[in-house]
């Protein structure tokens, strides 16, 4: 079992997302990772999909996709060069000044955004790669008792050269 990536372009209309997830749920596929927006073109949206599988399930999921009457395009980015983010918010309380200075220490050194400054908490803001974010949320748990992190799903993009992910 791999993490496996797909795109989907799909129909932008009510109900679509379900079908999708529907699909994965029916057969007891598990989703790691599902996002969604629409394209350049508003009738049309972009699922980007991570699944962890195997060869044969991956290939069977490929082929009901496929049969899906709203999907456009499937396409298997599993070993293509990509641009892929993931976009997180983690939330340090119960800081001390001294804890709030080790804070914007580490979200310089890991290039995220200070969004938000409470008395006692701070707000970071990442754009990473999935195992930046993974290291990002080991280093907080590691350095202080209260956080709460919420998580979107990876976005990616084909690349148009040669780098990955």
């Amino acid at each position: 079992m791999k993490n496996r990536w797909i795109a989907l372009y799909v129909e932008n209309d009510v109900g679509v997302l379900a079908k999708v997830s529907g699909l994965f749920s029916g057969k007891s596929y598990n989703l790691q990772s599902l996002t969604v927006g629409t394209t350049e073109d508003e009738t049309v949206s972009r699922m980007t999909i991570c699944v962890a599988s195997d060869d044969i399930t991956f290939e069977q999921i490929k082929k009901q996709l496929n049969r899906m009457v709203e999907v456009i395009k499937v396409i298997d980015l599993t070993n293509v060069p990509l641009h892929m983010k993931e976009i997180l918010f983690a939330k340090i309380l119960n800081c001390s000044t001294e804890d709030k200075e080790e804070v914007f220490q580490i979200a310089q050194v890991f290039g995220a955004q200070v969004a938000d400054i409470g008395k006692d908490s701070v707000l970071l803001e990442c754009k990473l790669t999935e195992r930046r974010n993974n290291e990002l949320i080991a280093l907080l748990q590691s350095k202080f008792r209260h956080i709460e992190v919420v998580r979107g799903g990876a976005v990616a993009i084909e690349s148009i050269s040669t780098s990955c992910r």
